[in-house]
Protein backbone atom coordinates (compact mmCIF):
# COMPACT_ATOMS: atom_id res chain seq x y z
CA UNK A 1 0.00 0.00 0.00
CA UNK A 2 1.42 3.38 -1.02
CA UNK A 3 0.51 6.79 0.36
CA UNK A 4 1.05 9.70 -1.99
CA UNK A 5 2.88 12.57 -0.26
CA UNK A 6 2.31 16.16 -1.34
CA UNK A 7 5.60 17.98 -2.00
CA UNK A 8 4.33 21.54 -1.59
CA UNK A 9 5.49 23.53 1.44
CA UNK A 10 2.78 25.98 2.58
CA UNK A 11 3.51 28.85 4.92
CA UNK A 12 2.14 28.70 8.44
CA UNK A 13 -0.63 31.23 7.78
CA UNK A 14 -2.03 29.16 4.90
CA UNK A 15 -2.17 25.68 6.37
CA UNK A 16 -5.11 23.51 5.29
CA UNK A 17 -8.08 23.09 7.63
CA UNK A 18 -7.11 19.43 7.99
CA UNK A 19 -4.27 17.37 6.63
CA UNK A 20 -2.22 14.24 7.21
CA UNK A 21 1.51 14.45 7.89
CA UNK A 22 3.62 11.39 7.18
CA UNK A 23 6.22 11.19 9.94
CA UNK A 24 8.64 9.01 8.04
CA UNK A 25 11.58 10.51 9.95
CA UNK A 26 9.94 10.13 13.35
CA UNK A 27 10.46 7.19 15.68
CA UNK A 28 10.70 6.06 19.27
CA UNK A 29 12.96 4.43 21.80
CA UNK A 30 11.06 1.58 23.45
CA UNK A 31 11.82 0.70 27.07
CA UNK A 32 10.13 -2.35 28.56
CA UNK A 33 10.69 -4.81 31.37
CA UNK A 34 9.95 -5.09 35.07
CA UNK A 35 12.18 -2.11 35.92
CA UNK A 36 11.29 0.11 32.97
CA UNK A 37 9.91 3.02 35.04
CA UNK A 38 12.52 2.74 37.77
CA UNK A 39 15.32 2.75 35.21
CA UNK A 40 14.01 5.67 33.15
CA UNK A 41 13.36 7.68 36.31
CA UNK A 42 17.11 7.84 36.90
CA UNK A 43 17.90 8.81 33.32
CA UNK A 44 15.52 11.57 32.19
CA UNK A 45 14.32 14.98 33.35
CA UNK A 46 10.60 14.22 33.72
CA UNK A 47 8.96 12.30 36.57
CA UNK A 48 8.39 8.89 34.97
CA UNK A 49 6.59 7.68 38.09
CA UNK A 50 3.63 9.88 37.11
CA UNK A 51 3.23 8.20 33.71
CA UNK A 52 -0.07 6.38 33.11
CA UNK A 53 -1.69 4.77 30.08
CA UNK A 54 -3.58 7.99 29.37
CA UNK A 55 -1.20 10.85 30.07
CA UNK A 56 1.72 12.34 28.20
CA UNK A 57 5.04 13.53 29.60
CA UNK A 58 7.61 15.80 27.97
CA UNK A 59 11.24 15.40 28.89
CA UNK A 60 14.89 15.39 28.01
CA UNK A 61 17.68 12.84 28.20
CA UNK A 62 21.01 14.36 29.28
CA UNK A 63 24.61 13.30 29.62
CA UNK A 64 26.43 13.53 32.96
CA UNK A 65 27.22 17.21 32.29
CA UNK A 66 23.56 18.06 31.76
CA UNK A 67 23.82 18.43 27.98
CA UNK A 68 20.79 17.16 26.09
CA UNK A 69 20.91 14.02 23.94
CA UNK A 70 17.24 14.18 23.04
CA UNK A 71 13.92 15.85 23.75
CA UNK A 72 10.95 13.50 23.67
CA UNK A 73 7.28 12.92 24.31
CA UNK A 74 6.85 9.94 26.63
CA UNK A 75 3.80 7.68 26.47
CA UNK A 76 2.92 4.18 27.59
CA UNK A 77 1.67 1.92 24.78
CA UNK A 78 0.78 -1.69 25.50
CA UNK A 79 2.93 -1.65 28.68
CA UNK A 80 5.94 -0.30 26.79
CA UNK A 81 7.38 3.16 27.47
CA UNK A 82 7.90 4.99 24.17
CA UNK A 83 10.16 8.04 23.95
CA UNK A 84 8.75 9.66 20.79
CA UNK A 85 11.19 11.87 18.86
CA UNK A 86 12.78 12.56 15.47
CA UNK A 87 15.05 9.78 14.29
CA UNK A 88 17.88 12.34 14.09
CA UNK A 89 18.16 12.43 17.90
CA UNK A 90 17.68 8.74 18.61
CA UNK A 91 21.12 7.21 17.97
CA UNK A 92 23.17 8.78 20.76
CA UNK A 93 20.31 8.71 23.25
CA UNK A 94 19.65 5.04 22.53
CA UNK A 95 23.33 4.12 22.91
CA UNK A 96 23.57 5.88 26.28
CA UNK A 97 20.35 4.37 27.60
CA UNK A 98 21.47 0.89 26.57
CA UNK A 99 24.90 1.39 28.13
CA UNK A 100 23.44 1.91 31.60
CA UNK A 101 20.48 -0.38 31.00
CA UNK A 102 22.60 -3.51 31.34
CA UNK A 103 22.36 -3.05 35.10
CA UNK A 104 18.54 -3.09 35.14
CA UNK A 105 15.80 -5.51 34.14
CA UNK A 106 14.90 -3.64 30.96
CA UNK A 107 15.06 -4.04 27.22
CA UNK A 108 15.86 -0.87 25.27
CA UNK A 109 15.53 -0.67 21.50
CA UNK A 110 14.43 1.53 18.64
CA UNK A 111 10.96 0.68 17.35
CA UNK A 112 10.83 -0.87 13.89
CA UNK A 113 7.25 -2.13 13.63
CA UNK A 114 5.36 1.12 14.18
CA UNK A 115 4.33 3.86 11.76
CA UNK A 116 3.78 7.47 12.84
CA UNK A 117 1.38 9.99 11.31
CA UNK A 118 -0.18 13.25 12.41
CA UNK A 119 -3.60 14.75 11.70
CA UNK A 120 -3.40 18.54 11.98
CA UNK A 121 -5.52 21.62 11.42
CA UNK A 122 -8.56 23.35 12.88
CA UNK A 123 -10.84 20.59 11.56
CA UNK A 124 -8.57 17.71 12.64
CA UNK A 125 -10.91 16.72 15.47
CA UNK A 126 -13.90 16.51 13.12
CA UNK A 127 -11.91 14.38 10.70
CA UNK A 128 -10.92 11.86 13.37
CA UNK A 129 -14.49 11.68 14.65
CA UNK A 130 -15.38 10.10 11.32
CA UNK A 131 -13.65 6.98 12.56
CA UNK A 132 -13.37 7.31 16.35
CA UNK A 133 -16.28 8.00 18.70
CA UNK A 134 -13.96 9.01 21.53
CA UNK A 135 -10.78 11.07 21.14
CA UNK A 136 -8.06 12.15 23.55
CA UNK A 137 -8.03 15.72 24.82
CA UNK A 138 -6.00 18.06 27.00
CA UNK A 139 -7.08 16.25 30.19
CA UNK A 140 -6.63 12.73 28.79
CA UNK A 141 -4.08 13.17 25.98
CA UNK A 142 -3.44 9.49 25.18
CA UNK A 143 -6.09 7.01 24.06
CA UNK A 144 -5.71 3.41 22.94
CA UNK A 145 -8.32 2.17 20.43
CA UNK A 146 -7.59 -1.40 19.42
CA UNK A 147 -4.04 -1.38 18.08
CA UNK A 148 -4.14 2.38 17.43
CA UNK A 149 -2.63 4.89 19.84
CA UNK A 150 -3.97 8.43 19.46
CA UNK A 151 -2.09 11.27 21.16
CA UNK A 152 -3.53 14.77 21.49
CA UNK A 153 -0.93 17.55 21.41
CA UNK A 154 -2.06 20.82 22.95
CA UNK A 155 -0.87 24.03 21.30
CA UNK A 156 -1.70 26.83 18.90
CA UNK A 157 -2.70 24.33 16.21
CA UNK A 158 -4.83 21.24 16.83
CA UNK A 159 -2.74 18.08 16.30
CA UNK A 160 -3.05 14.38 16.93
CA UNK A 161 -0.38 11.72 16.62
CA UNK A 162 -1.52 8.41 15.16
CA UNK A 163 0.67 5.42 16.08
CA UNK A 164 -0.01 1.91 14.84
CA UNK A 165 1.54 -1.03 13.05
CA UNK A 166 2.52 0.09 9.55
CA UNK A 167 -0.16 -1.73 7.53
CA UNK A 168 -3.03 -0.71 9.81
CA UNK A 169 -1.83 2.90 9.97
CA UNK A 170 -1.54 3.22 6.20
CA UNK A 171 -5.02 1.81 5.69
CA UNK A 172 -6.45 4.29 8.15
CA UNK A 173 -4.67 7.25 6.56
CA UNK A 174 -5.96 6.28 3.13
CA UNK A 175 -9.49 6.03 4.51
CA UNK A 176 -9.41 9.69 5.59
CA UNK A 177 -8.82 10.79 1.96
CA UNK A 178 -6.91 13.92 3.00
CA UNK A 179 -3.85 15.50 1.42
CA UNK A 180 -0.72 13.98 3.00
CA UNK A 181 2.32 16.18 3.53
CA UNK A 182 5.93 15.30 4.31
CA UNK A 183 7.54 15.64 7.73
CA UNK A 184 8.78 19.09 6.76
CA UNK A 185 5.32 20.40 7.62
CA UNK A 186 5.54 18.78 11.06
CA UNK A 187 8.84 20.59 11.61
CA UNK A 188 7.16 23.89 10.69
CA UNK A 189 4.48 23.29 13.31
CA UNK A 190 7.02 22.24 15.95
CA UNK A 191 9.01 25.42 15.25
CA UNK A 192 5.92 27.58 15.78
CA UNK A 193 4.92 25.63 18.89
CA UNK A 194 8.39 26.12 20.38
CA UNK A 195 9.10 22.41 20.75
CA UNK A 196 12.86 21.67 20.42
CA UNK A 197 14.09 19.89 17.30
CA UNK A 198 17.58 18.44 17.73
CA UNK A 199 19.79 17.41 14.84
CA UNK A 200 23.00 15.36 15.15
CA UNK A 201 24.95 18.64 15.00
CA UNK A 202 23.20 20.03 18.07
CA UNK A 203 23.00 16.92 20.27
CA UNK A 204 24.88 17.42 23.62
CA UNK A 205 25.19 21.16 22.98
CA UNK A 206 22.54 22.61 25.28
CA UNK A 207 21.28 22.14 28.81
CA UNK A 208 17.50 21.61 29.10
CA UNK A 209 16.67 25.19 30.10
CA UNK A 210 18.34 26.52 26.94
CA UNK A 211 15.73 24.48 25.05
CA UNK A 212 12.85 25.79 27.24
CA UNK A 213 12.14 22.40 28.82
CA UNK A 214 11.28 24.10 32.12
CA UNK A 215 8.66 26.23 30.31
CA UNK A 216 6.95 23.26 28.63
CA UNK A 217 6.91 21.27 31.89
CA UNK A 218 9.59 18.87 30.73
CA UNK A 219 11.66 19.03 33.94
CA UNK A 220 10.70 17.82 37.39
CA UNK A 221 12.60 19.65 40.11
CA UNK A 222 11.24 17.40 42.86
CA UNK A 223 11.79 13.87 41.50
CA UNK A 224 15.31 13.38 42.83
CA UNK A 225 18.50 12.33 41.08
CA UNK A 226 18.93 11.57 37.40
CA UNK A 227 21.80 11.86 34.95
CA UNK A 228 22.78 15.54 34.60
CA UNK A 229 20.47 16.64 37.44
CA UNK A 230 23.09 18.70 39.26
CA UNK A 231 23.68 20.94 36.24
CA UNK A 232 19.95 21.34 35.60
CA UNK A 233 19.29 22.28 39.23
CA UNK A 234 22.21 24.72 39.30
CA UNK A 235 20.88 26.47 36.20
CA UNK A 236 17.43 26.72 37.74
CA UNK A 237 18.24 27.88 41.25
CA UNK A 238 21.40 29.92 40.68
CA UNK A 239 20.08 31.70 37.60
CA UNK A 240 23.10 30.83 35.49
CA UNK A 241 21.24 30.12 32.27
CA UNK A 242 21.34 33.07 29.87
CA UNK A 243 19.99 31.41 26.71
CA UNK A 244 16.60 30.22 25.48
CA UNK A 245 14.92 28.72 22.46
CA UNK A 246 13.03 31.05 20.10
CA UNK A 247 10.96 30.84 16.94
CA UNK A 248 11.77 33.29 14.13
CA UNK A 249 10.25 34.19 10.79
CA UNK A 250 11.48 36.22 7.84
CA UNK A 251 9.63 39.52 7.61
CA UNK A 252 8.89 39.14 3.91
CA UNK A 253 9.43 36.72 1.06
CA UNK A 254 13.05 36.38 0.01
CA UNK A 255 14.17 36.09 -3.59
CA UNK A 256 17.41 34.52 -2.43
CA UNK A 257 17.24 30.77 -1.89
CA UNK A 258 19.24 29.94 1.24
CA UNK A 259 20.23 26.40 2.15
CA UNK A 260 20.20 26.15 5.93
CA UNK A 261 21.37 23.51 8.37
CA UNK A 262 21.52 23.05 12.11
CA UNK A 263 24.35 25.06 13.61
CA UNK A 264 24.15 27.98 11.18
CA UNK A 265 24.49 31.37 12.85
CA UNK A 266 21.92 34.07 13.56
CA UNK A 267 23.37 37.60 13.83
CA UNK A 268 22.03 40.69 15.60
CA UNK A 269 22.71 44.31 14.78
CA UNK A 270 24.65 46.32 17.36
CA UNK A 271 25.01 49.87 16.13
CA UNK A 272 26.54 49.67 12.67
CA UNK A 273 27.96 46.19 13.27
CA UNK A 274 26.56 42.68 13.31
CA UNK A 275 27.49 40.15 15.99
CA UNK A 276 26.56 36.54 16.66
CA UNK A 277 23.20 36.21 18.42
CA UNK A 278 22.80 32.45 18.44
CA UNK A 279 22.56 29.21 16.49
CA UNK A 280 19.89 27.62 14.35
CA UNK A 281 18.39 24.31 15.49
CA UNK A 282 15.87 23.74 12.69
CA UNK A 283 14.46 25.51 9.65
CA UNK A 284 11.62 25.44 7.14
CA UNK A 285 11.26 27.43 3.92
CA UNK A 286 7.79 27.70 2.41
CA UNK A 287 7.22 27.66 -1.33
CA UNK A 288 6.51 31.39 -1.28
CA UNK A 289 9.89 32.11 0.30
CA UNK A 290 9.05 32.60 3.98
CA UNK A 291 11.73 31.35 6.38
CA UNK A 292 10.77 29.79 9.71
CA UNK A 293 13.62 29.12 12.10
CA UNK A 294 14.17 27.66 15.53
CA UNK A 295 17.24 29.04 17.27
CA UNK A 296 18.90 29.36 20.66
CA UNK A 297 19.53 33.04 21.45
CA UNK A 298 20.19 35.19 24.51
CA UNK A 299 17.16 34.78 26.78
CA UNK A 300 16.78 38.56 27.20
CA UNK A 301 16.88 39.42 23.50
CA UNK A 302 14.58 42.30 22.60
CA UNK A 303 11.78 41.76 20.09
CA UNK A 304 12.86 44.93 18.28
CA UNK A 305 16.41 43.66 17.66
CA UNK A 306 17.37 43.43 14.01
CA UNK A 307 18.27 39.83 13.20
CA UNK A 308 19.54 38.05 10.11
CA UNK A 309 21.16 34.83 8.95
CA UNK A 310 24.93 35.17 8.80
CA UNK A 311 26.29 35.89 5.29
CA UNK A 312 22.80 36.71 4.02
CA UNK A 313 22.27 40.46 4.39
CA UNK A 314 18.69 40.48 3.12
CA UNK A 315 17.44 37.75 5.44
CA UNK A 316 15.61 40.01 7.91
CA UNK A 317 14.11 37.99 10.76
CA UNK A 318 11.67 38.70 13.55
CA UNK A 319 10.76 36.79 16.69
CA UNK A 320 7.50 34.81 16.73
CA UNK A 321 5.54 34.76 19.98
CA UNK A 322 5.80 31.40 21.72
CA UNK A 323 2.68 29.71 23.10
CA UNK A 324 4.16 29.58 26.59
CA UNK A 325 5.90 31.85 29.07
CA UNK A 326 9.68 31.56 29.34
CA UNK A 327 9.50 32.71 32.94
CA UNK A 328 7.69 29.51 33.96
Amino acid sequence: MTISVENTLPNYDNLPDACIISLAEYGAIAVHGTEQSKYLQGQVTCDVNTLTDNNLLLGGHCDAKGKVFSVFRLINRQNIHLLLQPITSINQSLAELKKFGVFAKVTIEQTTDLAFYAVAGKKATAVLHQKFVELPNSLTPVLQVGSTTIVYLAGKLTRYLIIDEAKAAEQMINDFALVTYSQALWNLIEINEGFPLLAPETVTTYVPQMLNLQAIHGISFTKGCYLGQETVARMQYLGKNKRALFSLKSKSANNELITLQAGDIIEQQLGENWRKAGDILASYISDDGIYYLQAVLASDIDSTTNLRIKNHENSALSLVELPYNLAE
